[in-house]
């Protein structure tokens, strides 16, 4: 039996428009492993973003019910010229009740369950996903506090987990007052996990310490190079990981790291030989990357993500924190929301100025049938 229902595209054009919209579609029975999903809530992660508008004008969009018409720069045309002409499904995760299955058992075991999932497409009236990437939520567990656990808990528990393989004891973390950030310092403080928060307000910095950070830092005080040198002075973090991608947080990282590590040592043009890595796994800021190199030559930037992470991380390690993030989900991995939008309404300008803005703490919930 097919499902009618209703999804969120989003399509460039080769003239330079983007077409986000809300279409009607039939979702077809499930076959094999697959499950068929009723989809009750999906967060609106910043990765999530970068599909639905990626750099698009949304200010300067024509909105009407249920669509909107925004131009993209031309350079970004130019970079995403695989993308042209298709109408991409948009939202990775999200919670709901599997109403249909294909006929292998682990499928059908999941019959009239509520679970949260990876589906891609998650905004949507249905998605479909592998009976292997759900995970069962606990009776009396809501779609919503469900729907944001994959993302940003697997994430920061990822974070903890690369410091381990790579040999370092302490993380630094910008915009760490993210539902996410939230979620790192609570992790760190249960493990013993040494963790500098950077933040870039009072009331952020205040919100932290609330849930127990140690190490807050404002980012706009006059101070803060000497604040976050002293900081990796008394935790040794020489790791970071930074989500605003472009300008100089990263370079920030590194020269403070610097500044502890050469303390005390003979001056050399090489620097010190302590190893300090900074990753950046996402783009809150898209202009580049500013890198001003006066932190000797044993350092390192890269990308993260959370998909290539789990596949080195091996089965194992995976289903470790699978089990934890379903074991604190209404503790350490809550998450809160500023506001729910049902599938029309995260199309009206209001809604699109409000959760594109990306502000830190203020994310916004898709309730597709609310």
């Amino acid at each position: 039996m097919a499902f009618t229902g209703k999804q969120v595209t989003s399509r460039l054009d080769a003239d330079g428009k983007l077409t986000v919209e809300l279409i009607e579609r039939e979702f077809k029975d499930p076959s094999g492993s697959r499950v068929l999903i009723n989809v009750e809530a999906s967060p609106i992660n910043p990765s999530d973003l970068g599909v639905l508008f990626a750099v698009a004008d949304t200010d300067n969009a024509e909105y009407s019910a249920g669509k909107i018409v925004a131009p993209m720069p031309e350079a970004a045309v130019r970079a995403m010229a695989s993308r042209i002409g298709n109408a991409l499904p948009v939202g990775n995760e999200c919670a709901g009740t599997v109403v249909a299955a294909g006929e292998d058992p682990a499928a059908q075991a999941l019959l009239g369950k509520r679970v949260t999932c990876v589906p891609g497409g998650a905004y949507a009236t249905y998605a479909t996903c592998e009976a292997a990437m759900c995970m069962v939520l606990d009776e009396g567990v809501t779609a919503e506090q469900g729907a944001s656990s994959f993302v940003n808990p697997m994430t920061a528990l990822g974070f903890v987990e690369t410091m381990k393989a790579e040999g370092f004891k302490g993380i630094i973390h910008a915009a760490a007052a993210s539902n996410l950030g939230q979620m790192l310092v609570r992790i760190c403080k249960d493990d013993g996990v040494p963790l500098v928060n950077l933040v870039r307000s009072q009331v952020q910095a205040d919100l932290l310490r609330g849930i127990g950070a140690t190490h807050v830092i404002d980012t706009t005080a006059a101070d803060f190079p000497a604040q976050l040198t002293a900081a990796i002075d008394e935790t040794g973090a020489m790791l970071g990981f930074d989500p605003i991608g472009g300008g100089t947080t990263a370079s920030k990282m590194l020269a403070a790291m610097e500044a502890s590590a050469s303390k005390g040592m003979a001056w050399s043009r090489y620097g010190s030989s302590t190893p300090k890595k900074v990753y950046i796994y996402g783009a809150l800021d898209t202009g580049p990357t500013i890198l001003h190199r006066n932190y000797g030559f044993t350092w390192d930037v890269a990308g993260w993500l959370m998909t290539p992470f789990l596949a080195k991380a091996g089965m194992e390690v995976v289903a470790q924190m699978r089990q934890r993030v379903m074991r604190e989900l209404t503790t350490t991995f809550a998450s809160h929301y500023k506001a729910q939008v049902s599938l029309e309404g995260m199309l009206t300008r209001e809604a699109v100025s409000a959760y594109n803005a990306r502000r830190t703490g203020e994310k916004y919930l898709v309730v597709p049938n609310g």
